[in-house]
């Protein structure tokens, strides 16, 4: 574990560099725990795959703030399946999608078992990223883990659902991208009008169910 400044009112602290399911628990669990009992000065806490960034204002110095990371660090318990919610995303699929075709050709298999094999996991959100309410959702099978495409589109529609290596996500807008879209969720992902505008947040698990 190390702890660091990032600039003058923020600081990181990293518990690895691997993408790691114990590691992003770690980190998620202690960015619930500033933020539902901050300290003077927290703004926000926000996980990462192995670490947590602190947002602070000019309450809090960045030795105060390490002083505390390492004092809760050693504290809070990072089992936190009783404040896990599973949500179940619907998508539609279609066959004719080039990148489905390009995964069963990587993976050497029917796309019809592609798509049982997408569906059949529990996908954990590690963070959100990239865009606002983009959430990045491990592990994809092994099987069917297929790289992001050598040159990215320039544009990926609002809802799409893609695999990139193990990881898989749901644009929440139209944007470019890389990743090979599966299918697609008319569910809104993001909603800068709601209280909460993401509707998906790090430690939830993810069940995507065919529409």
């Amino acid at each position: 574990m190390r702890i660091f400044p990032l600039g003058d009112s923020a600081a990181t602290i990293e518990f690895g560099n691997d993408i790691s399911l114990d590691l992003n628990a770690q980190a998620v669990e202690i960015a619930r725990n500033l933020n539902e009992t901050p300290f003077a000065g927290l703004l926000e806490a926000v996980p990462a795959y192995a670490s947590v960034t602190v947002f602070y204002d000019n309450r809090a110095t960045f030795e105060s703030v390490k002083r505390m990371l390492e004092s809760r660090s050693r504290t809070i318990v990072t089992d936190s399946r009783d404040k896990t919610d599973l949500v179940e995303i619907p998508m539609t699929i279609s066959f004719e999608s080039p990148d489905i075709q390009r995964i069963a050709a990587y993976a050497e298999l029917p796309e019809v078992e592609v798509v049982e094999i997408f569906l059949s996991t529990t996908y954990r959100v590690s963070m959100l990223g990239f865009l606002p309410g983009f959430a990045y959702m491990g592990e994809v099978n092994d099987r069917i883990a297929t790289p992001r495409l050598e040159t990215p589109r320039t544009k990926v529609p609002k809802g799409s659902i893609g695999i990139a290596g193990k990881q898989t996500g749901i644009y929440p807008l139209e944007s470019p991208g890389g990743w090979n879209i599966i299918g697609r969720t008319d569910l809104q992902m993001f909603d800068p009008t709601s209280d909460h505008p993401c509707l998906l947040k790090p430690g939830d698990e993810v069940r995507f169910v065919r529409c």
